[in-house]
């Protein structure tokens, strides 16, 4: 399906109730909407946006009062499109002093979470009040200076995110939602943030982690954007698996100066469903995937456009 405007350059993308599909404009500033049974699209224009900017919007959710909230890297910003009254509000996101990314967004009960890329922390929003008196709390990244990244929250409601430097030292952590929140709720303070944490080393072959996602039986599955891996981590036996996806095709990647020597596909971004199969994008493969889980088989599916 072709975007009616050119050159959108568009990323977050949601599925909202009623089956419209939502996706962030992030070379315009706008969010849009695909209806899948008519096959039309909405573009629908923010006039708070300055003229000819450009952004980096990887987060999306649906919030269960009508809105689309979406990431704005570029501006470090959060923004919320009431999809009734087709209205934008702009929410300044906290920014760390090494500078901040917030890049994915998840709607979690009356909390909103945003993971900071550049400013190794974790932040939730009280999605109970207004744009403009929206409180928040973040927790810090263990490592300094380094990279945060995706997340997701298992049956337990335990929140399981990453943590790294590049060629360095890299972290998958498992967050205790309901504890921390209780104590903010009642404490407002904490003895020690190591209270609330679990936390497990990368294995050696995982090296820049992207997408991140859980399957029914609680497993984290990582994706390796600097490679062509991808990772289930097992919480009962604390153990890594290592996946690979096959080769990119020459037609996908040129290579016409024979420069590449090992093309490498560059899984990135991910999801789960409850039947058992694992989604994800192959960046430089120009391929989808999709991974049956209990029978540990793969399919890909190469994207018609190229290069």
């Amino acid at each position: 399906y072709q975007i009616p405007t050119a050159c959108t350059q568009p990323l977050a993308i949601k599925v909202a109730p009623d089956g419209n599909v939502w996706f962030a404009e992030s070379n315009v500033g706008n969010i849009a909407k695909f209806d899948p049974v008519s096959e039309t699209f909405t573009e629908f224009e923010n006039e708070m946006w300055p003229v000819g900017a450009r952004t980096m919007s990887w987060g999306m959710d649906y919030s269960t009062d009508g809105a689309m909230w979406y990431t704005d890297g570029g501006y470090d910003t959060l923004w919320r499109f009431d999809i009734a009254e087709e209205k934008y509000d702009a929410v300044n996101y906290p920014v760390s002093e090494e500078g901040s990314l917030p890049q994915k967004l998840m709607i979690h009960g009356s909390s909103m979470i945003v993971n900071d890329f550049t400013g190794s922390k974790i932040t939730f929003f009280d999605l109970t009040q207004n744009t403009l008196d929206i409180t928040y709390s973040s927790i810090v990244a263990p490592i300094p200076n380094s990279f945060t990244g995706d997340f997701a929250i298992d049956s337990q409601n335990n929140l399981w995110y990453t943590n790294w430097i590049p060629e360095t030292s890299g972290l998958l952590l498992k967050f205790n939602i309901e504890k921390y929140q209780s104590d903010v709720v009642l404490l407002n303070s904490f003895t020690s943030m190591e209270d609330y944490f679990e936390v497990y080393e990368f294995p050696k072959e995982l090296n820049i982690a992207n997408g991140l996602s859980i399957d029914e039986n609680d497993n984290v599955w990582i994706l390796d954007t600097t490679s062509s891996f991808f990772f289930k981590f097992n919480p009962k036996t604390e153990n890594f698996t290592k996946f690979v996806t096959s080769p990119p095709q020459p037609s996908v990647y040129g290579n016409a100066t024979g420069i590449v020597k090992s093309p490498i596909s560059r899984p990135y971004w991910s999801e789960t469903d409850m039947n058992g199969y694992l989604y994800f994008n192959e960046q430089t493969s120009n391929q989808i995937a999709i991974f049956d889980i209990e029978n540990e088989r793969l399919t890909e599916y190469l994207i018609p456009s190229k290069n």
